[in-house]
């Protein structure tokens, strides 16, 4: 069975070989050029005027045991395939420590000034999200403390959040957003509006008009709707339901039924006993829940969607035709999970994949030209 760790380590090693050979080059010469040099935009956005994002999940330091600097080619090959949006999930043990939560590492943050600098070069939009913070993180390990129940690691997260303010302080958002938490728990709302509030408020009293998304509550499933009187923030949703076809063989959702459906009755769409999966399914799923939040004005990203290796690829571009419908349908854009690795367009090691030899790489290109007209 796979397990997470052995996902990540599969996952991040790809990464890894993507970068080999020019990230050194790149880092330093990024390293050249201070925070100050990406500060000379004149035009902004807010979340009104923000547009149609899509593009990819970048891993590079999603993990701290297999982390990397980040690979100029990357953002340069985004935009060369016509996406204009990065998510970088990043894991504050990174840049930090599970023992001191107000350690500061600068040299890796100026592996992350690197991303922005690079996304700023190729015209692409960077999303800067803490994927584990200190009290929380939607993987294992689980953390000592709980960052909804208890104010020191609130306080940890909140200095982590003003130190990145205070970093990229004047760079557009044109360029640049922070994404508060990675897929909050299914929490009291209340429980979460104050974690929310105590980290943009962090934010905004050093920079005050910074874009801000906000990951749905119940793992980024439902809008957190306390939120409607805080201007210029987008909420941002998921694309993996239903996750029979999305995690299919996935062994670290600990889901008994993704590891025994039988493989040969895996369909899209199709019926599970009274549930039909289907493109409707999928409106009901994926965009009623966040209706109030629409209908009062608040935008919607989808931060996170894929489909791992397992599914069979025909029920894989199936599914992903109808999502992106149903997106197209609600004008959300959206961030793949991710480039490289078992849910992307290169590497992604499916057996039923005629894949194409592209700078190095295995490109799905099926999986590409949907996503170039999605």
């Amino acid at each position: 069975m796979v397990t997470r760790r052995d996902f990540l380590k599969k996952t991040v090693a790809s990464s890894l070989l993507a970068t080999c050979g020019g990230s050194v080059l790149s880092l330093e010469s990024c390293q050249m050029k201070s925070s100050d040099s990406l500060k000379s935009e004149d035009i902004d956005i807010t979340a009104d005027t923000a547009p149609l994002w899509k593009g990819f999940n970048l891993l590079n330091k999603f993990d701290p045991n297999f982390q990397t600097p980040f690979a100029e080619r990357d953002f340069e090959l985004i935009a060369e395939l016509g996406f204009n949006f990065v998510r970088l999930p990043l894991s504050y043990w990174c840049w930090s420590s599970e023992n001191d939560w107000f350690s500061v590492d600068e040299e890796i943050l100026k592996e992350i000034d690197c991303a922005v600098d690079y996304a700023k070069q190729y015209g692409l939009h960077v999303n800067l999200n803490f994927h584990r913070v200190p009290g929380y993180c939607i993987n294992n390990p689980d953390p000592r403390s709980n960052l909804f129940e208890d104010e020191e690691p609130l306080k940890a997260c909140a200095f982590h959040w003003k130190t990145f303010a205070e970093r990229y302080k004047g760079i557009a958002n044109k360029t640049v957003s922070f994404n508060l938490i990675n897929e909050a728990p299914a929490v009291e709302a209340a429980k979460y509006d104050k974690v929310v509030r105590t980290l943009i408020k962090a934010i905004r009293d050093v920079d005050s008009n910074r874009l801000i998304i906000v990951d749905g509550k119940d793992v980024g499933r439902i809008p957190l709707m306390t939120l409607a009187d805080i201007p210029n923030i987008i909420q941002s949703g998921r694309g993996y339901d239903p996750m029979l076809i999305s995690h299919f063989r996935a062994g670290w959702p600990g889901v008994k039924q993704l590891m025994e459906f039988p493989k040969e009755d895996l369909a899209w769409p199709m019926s599970v006993g009274n549930e039909t999966y289907d493109i409707d399914y999928l409106r009901k799923s994926c965009v009623i829940p966040w209706k109030e939040w629409i209908v009062k004005g608040g935008k919607v990203h989808i931060g996170e969607m894929g489909c791992y290796n397992k599914t069979p690829h025909k029920v894989t571009m199936a599914w992903l035709e109808d999502l992106f419908t149903v997106f197209k349908e609600q004008g959300w854009g959206w961030s793949l999970w991710n480039l490289y690795g078992d849910f992307g367009i290169l590497d992604s090691d499916r057996e039923d994949v005629s894949y194409e030899n592209f700078k190095g790489h295995k490109l799905d290109r099926k999986m590409l030209e949907l996503l170039k007209r999605s």
